[in-house]
C-alpha cells in the first residue's frame, strides 16, 4: 500500500508535522529578576519605579547567570582572571564560599583517611570542619602572640601520618610564613593558607595565599572584600589546580571536552557542584577592583594609631609578622584576663571600638574547646565515619578542651580594637589618645618612646 504525500516521513520527503509555532515567546528571565535586585540595593519606590521604567524601554537579550556556555564574556572568569594579575599567581579558581574554597583545596592535595593536618586552635571551624568532611583528621597546635599558628608547636606534632599544615591568617595579620615554608619543606608537607580574612595582606611582599601550595580565600559580605557569598582557590601547580577545578565541578564544565576521558591521572574523580554563579562574579569583580586602595587605607590607619602609642608596664602589643597585614584589628594582651576586661570596658566608655573576651564561657566557633563537632568525634554517618576509618581510628588524638592552654590564656587576655578603612587622621589621634588615656591610667609606663611597631 503506497503512503500518501501527506502521510510520507519528512525525511522521506513528505510534508513535516510542524512548520511553525504560534506560541508568543516570552523571556524565562526578564525585568522582574532585575527589580528584586533593585529592592536587595535598598532603594526607595520612587528610584525603583525609575528604574523599571528604564529598562523595560531595552529590548536586552536574555540574561545567562551561569559561568559556563555563557553567549556573554563570564564576569566569574573576568574575576580569575583579574585576581590572577593582582595576586601575581598562574592559577585562580572562583567557589561559591570560603567554606568550599578550602574543602577544593584540600581534595586536589589529595587529604583524606589515614592523613593528619596540622591547623590552629584558634580559627573559624570551617578551617577544621572541611578536614572532616575530606576523611583526614586535624591536629590542633596552639598559637603564639600574632593568634596565628605556633610554628614551634606544629613542629612538635608532626607524625609520619602529617600531610598538610594549614596557617590560618586570622583577623587580617600574617602567620610566620618564613618558618612554616621551612617546616613543610624538611617534612614533605602541603602548605594550604586560610586567607579568609586577610584578603589583600602581603608577607615579605608575596601576597597571602600565594606562599603555600594553595590559598584559599572567603570573599564575602563578613568579610575584607566581598558582598554576598564566594571564595577563591589559588594555586601554582596546574596539575593541582585541574584537581581543584574537578571538586569545585564534578559535572566538569571546567574542561575544554567535558566528556573526555581523563588526560592525567587523578585529573577526575567524584567532586561537588560549588560554581559560583554569575552574580557573585559581577559584584566580587567589583569588590576586589576596590580592594587595594581599602587595604591601604587600613594599613594608613592602623599605622597612624600605633605610631602615637605608649609603652606601658605588662603591655604586650601583638606580634605583627609583617606590615603588610591588612590593618583591620589592633591587639594588645594585658597582664591577666581581669585586666583585658578592665581595660575593654574604659575604652568602650571613651568612644574606643575595643572588646575582651576574658574569662566568657559564651560559645565562640573561632576558639577550638567549642568545636564540639571534633570534642566529641561527631560524625554525619551511623558508622562514625571518618573517626572510625581504620586508617584513622588508631591514631586519633585525645581532644579535650584544656589541650592548648597557651591560646586559651592569649585570648583570655586580648584586647581586641577594631579599625575602619574610613577612619581620618583626627579619628585615629582620637583613637591613640584614647588607649593611651586608659592604659596610662592602669598602668605605669614603661619607657618614654611612642610606636608600637
Amino acid at each position: 500500500m503506497s503512503n500518501t504525500n501527506q502521510d510520507a516521513l519528512a525525511i522521506d520527503g513528505g510534508a513535516p508535522a510542524i512548520t511553525e509555532f504560534h506560541g508568543t515567546p516570552v523571556r524565562k528571565v526578564g525585568v522582574e529578576e532585575f527589580m528584586e535586585l533593585a529592592d536587595s540595593w535598598g532603594f526607595d519606590e520612587n528610584t525603583k519605579a525609575t528604574i523599571q521604567a528604564a529598562i523595560e524601554k531595552d529590548d536586552f537579550p536574555e540574561p545567562q547567570l551561569t559561568r559556563y556556555y555563557n553567549p556573554r564574556p563570564s564576569k566569574v572568569a573576568a574575576l580569575e582572571a583579574f585576581t590572577a594579575e593582582l595576586f601575581d599567581i598562574e592559577n585562580v579558581l572562583a567557589v561559591n564560599s570560603g567554606t568550599s574554597a578550602l574543602n577544593s583545596a584540600y581534595a586536589a592535595a589529595g587529604l583524606g583517611p589515614g592523613a593528619e593536618v596540622i591547623v590552629p586552635a584558634y580559627t573559624f571551624f570551617a578551617t577544621i570542619a572541611e578536614v572532616v568532611t575530606v576523611g583526614a583528621i586535624p591536629i590542633i597546635a596552639e598559637v603564639d602572640e600574632s593568634l596565628t599558628l605556633d610554628p614551634k608547636d606544629v613542629e612538635r606534632k608532626i607524625t609520619p601520618r602529617t600531610k598538610a599544615i594549614v596557617p590560618v591568617h586570622l583577623n587580617g595579620t600574617c602567620c610566620d610564613m618564613d618558618a612554616i615554608m621551612d617546616i613543610a619543606r624538611r617534612h614533605n608537607l602541603m602548605v594550604i593558607e586560610d586567607t579568609a580574612q586577610a584578603c589583600g595582606a602581603s608577607y615579605k611582599g608575596k601576597k597571602l595565599g600565594t606562599i603555600g601550595d594553595f590559598g584559599c580565600f572567603s570573599i564575602s559580605s563578613y568579610k575584607i572584600v566581598g558582598c554576598g557569598e564566594g571564595g577563591l582557590v589559588m594555586c601554582h601547580d596546574p596539575h593541582l589546580f585541574r584537581r581543584a577545578q574537578n571538586n569545585h565541578d564534578t559535572g566538569a564544565c571546567w574542561r575544554p571536552d567535558r566528556f573526555a576521558v581523563e588526560q592525567e591521572e587523578g585529573e577526575l574523580f567524584c567532586g561537588y557542584n560549588f560554581k559560583m554563579s554569575e552574580m557573585e562574579g559581577a559584584t566580587n569583580l567589583a569588590q576586589m577592583r576596590k580592594m587595594p586602595a581599602r587595604i591601604a587605607n587600613w594599613q594608613r590607619v592602623k599605622a597612624r594609631v600605633t605610631s602615637q602609642l605608649g609603652h606601658y608596664e605588662g603591655i604586650v602589643p601583638q606580634a605583627v609578622r609583617d606590615n603588610g597585614e591588612v590593618g583591620n584589628m589592633l591587639v594588645f594582651f594585658a597582664p591577666d584576663t581581669e585586666g583585658a576586661v578592665k581595660v575593654a570596658e574604659a575604652l568602650a566608655a571613651e568612644g574606643v571600638p575595643a572588646s575582651a573576651r576574658g574569662a566568657k564561657t559564651s560559645r565562640d566557633w573561632h576558639i577550638y574547646s567549642f568545636w564540639e563537632h571534633i570534642m566529641k568525634r561527631k560524625s554525619a554517618s551511623p558508622d562514625g565515619n571518618p573517626w572510625t576509618n581504620q586508617l584513622n581510628a588508631p591514631h586519633i588524638p585525645d581532644y579535650q578542651p584544656d589541650m592548648c592552654p597557651n591560646t586559651l590564656d592569649l585570648l583570655s587576655r586580648a584586647v581586641f580594637i577594631g579599625l575602619a578603612p574610613t577612619f581620618n587622621d583626627v579619628d585615629c589621634d582620637n583613637i591613640a589618645a584614647g588607649i593611651n588615656k586608659v592604659l596610662g591610667a592602669y598602668y605605669p609606663k614603661s619607657s618614654d618612646e611612642l610606636g608600637w611597631y
